[in-house]
Parts: structure tokens; C-alpha cells; sequence
């Protein structure tokens, strides 16, 4: 007979006409509440032909002209009941939980290289499921309760008999009224219609480890979605992304950093205190300093994401030659001139750029 006409609904029923159908004609029909001869011949084609078409899949094969059945023939149980009537599809595992793990999330957190020397605290708000506060995540109406289920008397299956090669065989399927939970609500919760949890956004504390680097990410575990029926709630994943700092640059744990300097300051040698992203730092340029001379300031770099102590902070000197000069700082440059050795301007090696010549020297330094 044709599922549709057993469960009497049109071939374009939706699946929440199918499914409302099958639950009146399986309440109907039972065996625990309908007496007559033919009751369970029927609730037994009732749920048959639900099992089809309560699933998408079934139900596109079955439209298509597939048979429902074993190998396409009718009369046999499909592979899966078969199956499950020697390893244990025979009989009822249990009701399943209503409560289900909440998803994982993940974060993008935009954070500033200063945050990430010593590492910190900060509060993100956030859009997430949580705990409906209405019904603590039972589902129900205050006052009210899950109910067993009359179609499956609590048990979450239904058994049927089907034909096969074997023989007859007994397999268990998800109820249909209860979805395999065992009860049914009656009385949804008005605040959460049912589902135990809500939408609500939230603050989450999240911590900044020293070290870290764009696109690391770390997991804060139970703080997630919080699950159907009040289940368990989910792990976030925070991913950082370090914003790029127009003075600083960052090479592993190390801060590294261009300063100018004035052509006498590199003669004579100078000390200057400079503003580090963690305070005042002091950089010592010897005399006779060169553009493209790299000063390290030790334990003033970014803190290390495994282990103790920090990285170091790497200055390099670039020498400003004056363009412009004053008759009298003219005449002082002669002057000055005329006391060095004549050195006549000549060919040497070639010399890559300064901010090329630096980089190499930052990383070796």
C-alpha cells in the first residue's frame, strides 16, 4: 500500500504534516490503547511507512519508484534492519538525552603589540546560547514536566516485524512521537519555546598570553553555546591578530626599532632615553657610530609564550647628514676638514640599502 495513503496525507505533504500525521494515527492506533483485531497490523504500517517518509532520503528514493525494502524487492527489511537484528537493532538501547554539548565558537580578537610583552586581561562581549533562566533548561512550562511517552511507553523505540530471508525479524527504531527522547513536553517553555537555552550576549573574560602571534589561537574550555536542553556548553577558541605598530617591528620575541641620530651625536657618541612601548628605555651609541649600527637592549622585548623572561629590544642607528648648512657651520666643517687626513673619494664594495642592511643586521645582532 502506498505510504502516503497509509499515513493520509498528498505526496507534497510537508514533513511537519508527515510527521503530525504519524503521531494522531500512532496515538490512535497503539496497541496499549486500541483493542481492535487489525490495530496492530496497522500501527505497524503506520510507523513503516513514517520511517520512509519521515526521512528525506527515503522519502526522495521512495518518489523516484525505489522500494523501501530489501535489495528494491517488498516484503524484506532494508540492509540496516537486517543488520541490526544480529548486532543488537533487536532491541531497545534506551531513551537518548535531550541535552546535547553546545557548539564550539571561535573569536577574532584584535589586540596591540604592547599587549602581548607582558600579556593581560580583557573582557569581550559576546552573542551566545545560554541557560533559559524560565524553565533551567527542562524545556517545560514552570509547574510543568516531560511526559512519558504514550507511543513508545518511555522507552525512545518502537519494535517492528519485518520479513526477510531469515525469517521474521524484530528490529527497534526511534520513535516517532517522541524522537527517540523517551517523553514529550506537552507544555513548551513560553521564554525559550522549548529548546532550554536562549540568546543572549554575555562577557567573557578572556586572557592575553605574553607572546602570542597573529593568528595563534587558545582554548577557553565550557564557556561556548550552551547546549540543546541545557547541555553541557561548548569550548571558544580565541584566534589574536597583533596589530602592526607604525614605530615598532617584531622578530620572533624581539622588539626592533630605527633611531635617527645627528651627525655630530654619531662622532661624539651619545646616550639618549627613548619612549619603549613598556616604559623608558636608555640607548648607549658609542662614537663613531655608523648608519646601520644596531644597539640590543637586553630583557626589553616581548615576554616568551613558554618559559620565563622576555626577548630583547634591537635600536638601529640611522646617521642624518645635514643638507643645509650655516655660513658659520660651513666654515667649522672646512675647519674640521683640513685636520683629517686627505681621503679621496673611491670604489669598495657594494652596499645594499640601509633599512636592507639593517634587517640582516637585526637578525644577527
Amino acid at each position: 500500500m502506498d505510504h502516503y495513503e497509509v499515513l493520509g496525507v498528498e505526496r507534497d505533504a510537508s514533513q511537519d504534516q508527515i510527521k503530525k500525521a504519524y503521531r494522531k494515527l500512532a496515538r490512535e492506533l497503539h496497541p496499549d490503547v486500541n483493542s481492535a483485531e487489525d490495530a496492530e497490523e496497522r500501527f505497524k504500517a503506520v510507523t513503516h511507512a513514517f520511517d520512509v517518509l519521515g526521512d528525506p532520503e527515503q522519502r526522495r528514493n521512495y518518489d523516484m519508484g525505489g522500494a523501501s525494502g530489501f535489495g528494491g524487492m517488498p516484503g524484506f527489511g532494508n540492509m540496516g534492519d537486517v543488520f541490526d537484528a544480529f548486532f543488537g537493532g533487536g532491541q531497545s538501547r534506551g531513551p537518548q538525552s535531550r541535552a546535547q554539548r553546545g557548539n564550539d565558537a571561535l573569536l577574532r580578537v584584535d589586540i596591540e603589540l604592547v599587549d602581548v610583552i607582558f600579556g593581560g586581561d580583557r573582557q569581550i562581549e559576546v552573542d551566545t546560547a545560554v541557560l533559559c533562566d524560565t524553565c533551567n533548561g527542562t524545556c517545560c512550562s514552570p509547574g510543568t514536566s516531560p511526559q512519558r511517552c504514550d507511543v513508545c511507553g518511555g522507552s525512545g523505540s518502537v519494535q517492528r516485524q519485518v520479513r526477510s530471508l531469515l525469517g521474521n525479524i524484530v528490529t527497534a527504531t526511534p520513535c516517532g512521537s517522541c524522537r527517540g527522547y523517551g517523553t514529550t513536553i506537552a507544555a513548551p517553555c513560553p521564554t525559550c519555546a522549548g529548546h532550554g537555552r536562549v540568546r543572549a550576549r554575555t562577557t567573557l573574560d578572556v586572557n592575553i598570553p605574553a607572546g602570542i602571534e597573529t593568528g595563534q589561537r587558545v582554548q577557553i574550555r565550557g564557556v561556548g553555546e550552551v547546549g540543546e536542553a541545557g547541555g553541557p556548553a561548548g569550548d571558544v577558541y580565541v584566534e589574536f591578530h597583533v596589530t602592526p605598530s607604525e614605530v615598532w617591528a617584531r622578530q620572533g620575541d624581539d622588539l626592533l626599532a630605527t633611531v635617527q641620530i645627528d651627525m655630530v651625536d654619531a662622532i661624539r657618541g651619545t646616550s639618549v632615553t627613548l619612549d619603549a612601548l613598556d616604559g623608558e628605555v636608555t640607548v648607549d651609541i658609542k662614537a663613531g657610530a655608523q648608519s646601520g649600527d644596531v644597539v640590543v637592549v637586553k630583557n626589553r622585548g616581548i615576554g616568551h609564550l613558554r618559559g620565563n623572561g622576555r626577548g630583547d629590544a634591537k635600536f638601529g642607528i640611522q646617521v642624518l647628514t645635514p643638507s643645509k648648512l650655516s655660513a658659520k657651520e660651513s666654515k667649522v666643517i672646512d675647519e674640521f676638514a683640513n685636520l683629517r687626513p686627505a681621503s679621496a673619494p673611491h670604489l669598495t664594495e657594494h652596499r645594499q640599502g640601509l633599512f636592507a642592511k639593517l634587517r640582516d643586521r637585526f637578525f644577527t645582532a
